[in-house]
């Protein structure tokens, strides 16, 4: 199965084999790699348009996931009856957003993609952070995703912070 990888922004320069690289390690490390998934990157009024209508607000942000199993326990993996739900869902990455946030924190973009991607692809697999304990949980996964993606291609990316994601 594979990773469907859509630019639809203009606003950022992409290198789409780098972060195709970087999402297949990810997929790796979690062990998905036959399920499908889908990473959408926009501007920030797609962003805006996308949170707005699905989460009623009515501002962009760095990513929006919709996963294909809705009620998945955090960590454990889907068992699909057919070969049409090998899918994880859609991982939307405000591009331009998180450009923004890497000019103002002087951070590498495609690195901070990469943890983003993380991120998303987490809540597909049934990780949430509207308390403190599902916090606790989602963050010392995605600690654990990025020492194996750093240990494995050598670079030292680290989790988002809780700063970062108190709109969602």
């Amino acid at each position: 199965m594979g990773v469907v990888l859509r630019n639809l922004q203009k606003v950022v320069p992409l290198r789409r084999a780098r972060l195709r690289r970087d999402v297949d390690t990810l997929r790796h490390i979690l062990g998905i790699q036959k399920f499908d998934l889908g990473i959408i990157c926009v501007d920030n009024l797609r962003m805006q348009q996308i949170n707005n209508t699905y989460r009623k607000k009515n501002m962009a942000t760095d990513v929006l996931s919709f996963p294909f199993y809705e009620d998945l326990r955090p960590g454990k993996l889907p068992c699909p009856l057919h070969r049409d739900e090998l899918n994880l869902g859609d991982v939307f990455l405000g591009v331009e957003f998180v450009m923004k946030q890497c000019q103002e924190d002087s951070i590498d973009l495609h690195g901070a993609l990469t943890v983003v991607t993380a991120h998303g692809i987490c809540h597909l697999l049934g990780y949430r952070h509207e308390t403190e304990e599902e916090w606790t949980e989602m963050l010392q996964r995605e600690s654990y995703i990025l020492s194996e993606y750093n240990r494995l291609t050598g670079r030292h990316l680290e989790p988002l912070t809780k700063r970062c994601t108190q709109d969602r």
